[in-house]
């Protein structure tokens, strides 16, 4: 009797057990996760993307801001830029003639001077330089097709501040263009000094006496800017009554300098721009 109730409760057990699970394939990769056998829910077409489809945005340009330009107004040297061509730099003097020395050297130069005006003649037809000018040196002067004419007889005021500007920077200048801004419509537009006869990276004095005038730097584009200028560095050097500015090193090479119009009223202005000529071969 108790035989058979053992019997009945084993044949019970087996009757009450899970089903057993399928083998599965030789070498197949079981998971605890999902049953052998069935797809991933990942996996199926049939179930939508739990995460949100990637879309590429091009980015937005940068904006590109005209750079306020930077002011130059006191004494010293100044570096302003390092390229293959070299180092530009400039030494602003302010007060290198006291204000007496000045102004009696300034009414002397405005009513002495062989002071003309230069036309300039082009394709589109011909014009007057906005201020006058004159030469002095031993050789001629060429600059935007106008040539100046060799003028050896040097000013007595011209050749004592030669004398001074020399021994200040310890060189010698055989030539010296002179220009006079009558008034503030008078002017000269973007340029360089950087005509062959003035030899690679020029040192160039530049002398000013009476009223006082901006004097505008800025630099050249890169070649992948294609000749763009509004996005360059600028610089504002006002020059007072007395004050000396030398440009030099790769200044001519890498930057244009002028003097703009003005819209207010302004007296008469004398630079005086001592210079280095080599002799045309």
């Amino acid at each position: 009797m108790a035989e058979r109730r053992r019997r009945a409760r084993v044949q019970g057990g087996w009757a009450n057990a899970p089903a057993a699970r399928p083998a599965a394939p030789k070498g197949a990769v079981t998971s605890n996760l999902c049953p052998a056998g069935t797809t991933p829910a990942w996996m199926r077409k049939d179930q939508p993307h739990s995460q949100e489809q990637f879309v590429f945005e091009k980015p937005s340009e940068v904006e590109r801001r005209v750079p306020e330009a930077g002011v130059i107004d006191k004494p010293g040297v100044y570096e302003l830029s390092k390229t293959p061509s070299g180092i530009s730099r400039v030494h602003l003097i302010p007060g290198f003639l006291d204000s007496e020395q000045a102004d009696w050297m300034f009414e002397q130069l405005l009513h002495d001077l062989p002071w003309g005006q230069r036309t300039h003649i082009r394709q589109e037809g011909s014009f007057e330089e906005p201020r006058l000018t004159c030469w002095y040196g031993e050789l001629p002067y060429t600059y935007s097709g106008i040539t100046m004419q060799p003028n050896p007889n040097w000013h007595p005021v011209l050749a004592l501040l030669k004398e001074r500007i020399e021994a200040l920077r310890g060189c010698t200048f055989n030539s010296l263009l002179c220009n006079l801004y009558r008034h503030e419509k008078d002017s000269v537009d973007w340029h360089s000094d950087d005509e062959p006869s003035l030899g690679t990276n020029p040192l160039i004095a530049s002398l000013s006496l009476g009223a006082t005038r901006n004097f505008e730097m800025r630099k050249k584009p890169s070649l992948e800017e294609n000749g763009d200028y509004r996005f360059v560095e600028r610089l504002r050097i006002p020059l007072d009554h007395g004050t000396l500015l030398m440009m030099e090193g790769a200044t001519q090479e890498d930057w244009q300098h002028r003097v703009p119009k003005e819209y207010h009223s302004r007296a008469a202005r004398i630079n005086l721009t001592f210079r280095i000529i080599y002799p045309e071969t």
